[in-house]
């Protein structure tokens, strides 16, 4: 490589993990690094769920990726808004709707979305996700226009509102205890007469947060207790109508909507390349990240699956994609000197489950806290990573305006 020679890098996909490798690959001149999406924000998922308690507007957890690319110093990245149909990883160029683009390096960042199991008849016809942006805004709409419909009938028929999650996974229960502890203080606050809400947590297991510390599960237990949430465990859903969901147990709960959060999938991208993947669809790779037939390529995120040391699985959290961000970023700048690449130590740093308004459960560093205080670190931790990129993002604004 001469010395004014780049290295371009293509990194697919504007989450936590996306993101996260971008930053730290723009700080080396010679790397020019392009981000392909095609949605152009990054959707800050972890704070969707006072999105739809209206703790937060949808300007609060999005960041729009044009400014963001334009505010680095070096002027080394660029935001293409396209979808991405498929990779020649042999020739080592990236297909989109509209370009052929080369690339040195590669990253996969693309991501997961709801998986809607389809011997579940009706799921994907009748059933809400959040893990986009736009099934996430319509739920909102839902839900409030739901509230409004039974206010609206207050003091004459005022029937329950009800509400069924299917999964009770981290998604599941913070969406519960959200959705719970805002409808309660909407009818308090409000003095309406009609004040029914009935949420149901479906749950396949013989517990909720199945894997998870025992003391944040007996927390989220009672927590969801206090705030009137009945817990269906050993249930599946077999079937569903626009107002109906059929148990695995012949039970027919009757409903207003239902939200899946039952499990996740690959990106729709990930079943089109040809790659090494896992029984399950994921992307496989080796410890340091790269995937496993081509060395210049890397896999993060939600699209992959991350095991320890003894082989089990950590969970994709926003803290493990960002770690999985730097570490994919350090290994290649190693490979770009011929140095040996970085096996990931990465581990969970933390875990923090929302549970409605002013309330969470947490252990942070092996330290249990409970209540306001974990809640209030919660928004902090939230505020910090918005804050910054948001800093950034106006360095960005104000180059393209100055231009």
């Amino acid at each position: 490589m001469s010395e004014n020679e780049k290295h371009k890098i293509i990194v697919i996909g504007g989450g936590y993990a996306g993101i996260r490798t971008v930053q730290n690959l723009a700080k080396n001149p010679k790397n020019e690094i392009i981000l392909l999406d095609k949605n152009p924000y990054h959707y800050m998922q972890t704070e969707v769920y006072d999105l739809i308690a209206n703790e937060e507007d949808f300007a609060q957890i999005t960041l729009d990726l044009f400014t963001y690319c334009s505010g680095f110093k070096n002027n080394n990245v660029t935001f293409y808004k396209q979808e991405v149909k498929n990779i020649d990883f042999n020739k080592r160029k990236v297909i989109t709707t509209v370009d052929r683009l080369n690339y040195d390096y590669l990253v996969l960042a693309v991501g997961s979305r709801t998986k809607f199991a389809p011997n579940v008849e009706g799921l994907r016809e009748h059933a809400y996700g959040i893990k986009a942006l736009h099934r996430a805004m319509y739920f909102k709409q839902k839900f409030e226009m739901s509230l409004f419909k039974k206010v609206d009938e207050s003091g004459t028929l005022c029937t329950p509102l009800s509400i069924v999650i299917a999964g009770a996974g981290l998604s599941g229960v913070e969406i519960a205890a959200q959705m719970a502890s805002f409808a309660k203080e909407f009818y308090a606050s409000n003095h309406f007469i009609c004040r029914k809400l009935n949420i149901i947590l479906v749950n396949a297991a013989e517990q909720i947060l199945r894997g998870m510390d025992q003391h944040l599960v007996d927390k989220s237990i009672e927590r969801l207790l206090d705030l009137d949430v009945v817990i269906k465990n050993r249930e599946k859903v077999v079937a569903l109508t626009k107002d109906s969901v059929t148990l695995s147990s012949g039970e027919i709960v009757f409903m207003d909507f239902m939200i899946f959060a039952g499990g996740i999938e690959p990106n729709g991208l990930v079943y089109e390349l040809n790659l090494a993947k896992s029984e399950r669809g994921y992307i496989q790779t080796k410890p340091t990240l790269q995937v496993l037939d081509y060395e210049s390529v890397f896999a993060l995120g939600d699209c992959t699956t991350l095991r320890d040391k003894d082989e089990n699985i950590i969970a994709p959290t926003a803290d493990i994609a960002e770690q999985m961000g730097e570490l994919c970023a350090e290994n290649i700048q190693l490979h770009q000197k011929d140095k040996s690449l970085k096996k990931h130590k990465i581990h969970s740093r933390g875990i923090l489950i929302a549970l409605g308004r002013r309330y969470a459960t947490a252990k942070v560093f092996g330290i249990y806290i409970n209540g306001y205080l974990a809640y209030m670190m919660k928004k902090m931790i939230e505020r910090i990573y918005s804050k910054k990129l948001d800093m950034h993002s106006c360095i960005g604004c104000k180059k393209i305006f100055d231009e």
